[in-house]
């Protein structure tokens, strides 16, 4: 979860100092859908793979906390990029 942070972190930071207009907040909030997606994806495919096996409850929980991590991730930054046109240059 530390790369979701990391990423989410480098996205703000980046849209941040390319100006803040719309179409940076529109670009932050595409990030924090593909970071979400990215997670609901790792997610599945954790759950596919310990499917019936004998780690499959833990698995499960696992993957819950990679949605939820994934969730406020992309809440996150879809609130920074909420305020990024209304913080003046």
């Amino acid at each position: 979860m530390k790369s979701f942070a990391i990423l989410a972190a480098t996205a703000v930071l980046g849209f941040t100092v390319s100006g803040c207009d719309s179409q940076a907040e529109n670009e932050v909030e595409q990030t924090a859908e593909a970071i979400d997606q990215r997670a609901e994806a790792e997610a599945d495919l954790l759950e596919a793979s310990e499917a019936g096996g004998p780690n499959e409850a833990a698995a499960e929980q696992r993957a819950d906390q990679i949605r939820r991590d994934g969730e406020e991730t992309k809440d996150h930054l879809e609130d920074e990029a909420d305020t990024m046109d209304a913080t003046p240059q």
